[in-house]
């Protein structure tokens, strides 16, 4: 037992020791402001170690669970709740892809259905009441609006280029007139260097400066060498397709949008795994009524072959009514070896729900799980009628929200495509400041106004400072599409798609209010059933206590209390069965109002980081 305790704590260390779930930053380093934006960030590995709360709740070689530990251990511990904390981080990255010009792209995957209870054949599971899903994009699919429609984004990320150039040229001349040589010899070195940006608005900065160093073999040139450049400043304005925040910045404020859905999402999976968990643990509850109610009927049934054998012996009764208890002795055995399984399954399906590593570690396959909690029927359920029901579902239920969300985005999308109808006007214009500088040639000297360009690197500088010879340039440039069919039937498809968004919003609308119908009906024919289970099974058993005494006086036959056996036995499975399903029913009903996180008390804050800071459960005076 030490042994197997020390095991669970080395995990929980590990567990604790484990890199959280997060993007690291790049690597520091002197030039690490210089160097950062080209350098790759990291994702630590997955984290495949349970926490220390596990450990501590197994006991005496048994994991000791209460409902409250169950949700716990698998906000800590569940793999689908583990898989949604990346949602948010991936949205974050997308965000930033958006921020930078980048197009948007789909991350992330749709919420888990969860674990589901073992095939039963004692105890079955209600469905009424429970919140449907649908298909589509968003919190059921695993994202949210992905539209590349309309005018391109530009990037919003500034560049800065450089150029240098290094050139030898020979050119063989027929005109020696002109170069003074038979053969042109030039030597060129380039430099040039340029940033741009565009802003939100549509417009793009562009300023680029550039030289040119020139050495001939020709006494022709009135300078040589010579260095000639410019400072160039470029402006061009979008004014119609592709004109301001709105439209060039929507795939920000989308992405915002669907930072909303993912947390959404994290939310609808962390309900559905509670939920499941839940759902699996009252099954595992009724599991351990049921064996028991059949370790009941067995050993009632040996009784009864002990007191048939005897009075057999004694020769007052018949030979066969050993054989009949024998027949029920037996059938009771096996429907209490299916009980078993259907435990020892069950028990396996929650240990895999409530670890990462499942049921691989061998000391947690071999520790039992024992509920510390029994089925409790209150005394009377929500007495809150259906539309305040349906009040608190509208305002609760994560769908809804999701796609009024996804909803403001298509209409935020709708804003760029409409824009892609409009021609593409767009207004330039051009400043340009040039210089040039070099050493007077031989055949130059006192050439007039040779004086003023000659001089070093400096005087270019000069020159440009002073913008000695500028060029200007405007203009405008228009691109009209006679036809525009593409556009056109972009912003009529946006519009329709929004148009049955706005029908599927109102669908799920109506759909809620179906699921909390359902949910109130379920709860109530769940109690229904389970108070007519009851007495039915008290009235079973006080059907066979008196058969039984009477068979004792030889008042009635082994039949009889053969069959107030097997309808006592039949009884009690029924009343279990209406216990599970009304666990299953109040589980629906929180479902469909959308409260299963307060009525459990489960902090999505705590869900999103995997740490909760309730206390584990500790044990009974009496164990179970």
């Amino acid at each position: 037992m030490m042994n197997r305790i020390l095991i669970f704590a080395l995990c929980a260390s590990l567990a604790n020791a484990q890199t959280a779930i997060r993007v690291d930053a790049a690597p520091e380093g002197r030039f690490n402001w210089l160097t950062r934006n080209y350098q790759p960030r990291s994702v630590p590995p997955i984290n495949l170690a349970n926490t220390s709360r596990l450990s501590q709740l197994v006991r005496s070689g048994n994991l000791y669970l209460n409902s409250r530990d169950v949700v716990a251990l698998a906000l800590e511990n569940n793999i689908d709740i583990e898989v949604q904390r990346y949602g948010p981080l991936l949205a974050r990255e997308v965000l930033r892809r958006a921020e930078g010009g980048g197009a948007l792209r789909s991350v992330g995957s749709g919420v888990a259905a969860g674990p589901t209870s073992v095939s039963l054949t004692g105890v079955s599971v209600n469905t009424n009441g429970a919140p449907s899903s649908s298909g589509g994009s968003g919190v059921s699919s695993g994202g949210g609006i992905v539209t590349q429609l309309g005018p391109s984004i530009p990037s919003f990320d500034p560049s800065v280029s450089g150029f240098v150039n290094f050139a030898h040229n020979s050119s063989p001349q027929s005109n020696t007139i002109l170069t003074g040589t038979t053969s042109l010899v030039t030597g060129t070195r380039s430099l040039q260097a340029s940033y741009s940006q565009t802003f939100p608005v549509g417009l793009t900065v562009q300023g680029t400066y550039a030289s040119t160093r020139i050495n001939v073999n020709s006494n022709k040139f009135a300078l040589n060498p010579y260095t000639n450049g410019d400072l160039d400043l470029q402006v061009t304005q979008n004014l119609l397709n592709g004109f301001g925040r709105t439209v060039n910045t929507r795939n920000i404020r989308v992405q915002k949008n669907n930072l909303k859905v993912t947390d959404l999402q994290f939310k609808q999976q962390v309900m559905t795994t509670v939920s499941a968990v839940l759902n699996l643990y009252w099954d595992l509850v009724s599991f351990n009524e049921e064996v028991k109610s059949r370790q009941q009927a067995v050993d009632t049934a040996d009784q009864l072959l002990k007191n048939n054998q005897e009075q057999v012996r004694i020769g007052t009764l018949a030979e066969i009514e050993v054989t009949r208890a024998q027949s029920q002795l037996f059938s009771a055995r096996q429907d209490l070896l299916v009980a078993q399984t259907n435990l020892l399954q069950q028990e396996t399906i929650l240990k895999n729900a409530l670890s990462r590593s499942g049921i691989a570690n061998s000391e947690l396959a071999e520790v039992h799980i024992v509920p510390l909690d029994s089925i409790v029927v209150p005394a009377q359920e929500d007495t809150r009628t259906v539309a305040e029901l349906f009040g608190v579902a509208m305002a609760n239920r994560v769908e809804i929200e999701q796609a009024r969300i996804n909803l403001e985005s298509n209409h935020m999308n709708l804003a760029g495509v409409k824009n892609s109808l409009k021609p593409s006007l767009q207004a330039f214009a051009e400043l340009t400041n040039n210089g040039l500088s070099g050493a007077a040639s031989g055949g130059a000297v006192g050439t007039a106004g040779v004086e003023y360009f000659e001089g070093g690197y400096d005087n270019l500088l000069a020159q440009i400072l002073r913008r000695n010879f500028p060029n200007y340039s405007a203009g405008i440039s228009l691109n009209i599409p006679l036809r525009n069919r593409a556009a056109q039937s972009d912003y009529v498809t946006s519009q329709l798609e929004i148009r049955q968004n706005e029908l599927n919003l109102q669908k799920q609308t109506n759909q809620i209010r179906v699921d909390v119908q359902n949910a109130v009906i379920g709860l109530q024919q769940a109690r229904a059933r389970y108070v007519a289970a009851q007495e039915a099974r008290v009235l079973s058993q006080q059907t066979f206590d008196g058969d039984k005494k009477k068979f004792e006086l030889g008042a009635s036959t082994p039949y009889q209390v053969v069959q107030d056996q097997r309808d006592l036995a039949s009884a009690q499975s029924s009343e279990v069965q209406a216990m599970a399903n009304y666990t299953h029913a109040r589980i629906q009903f929180d479902q469909a109002l959308g409260q299963t996180l307060d009525i459990n008390q489960v902090s999505i804050t705590e869900a999103m980081t995997g740490k909760v800071t309730a206390q584990p459960s500790t044990l009974p005076a009496v164990r179970p």
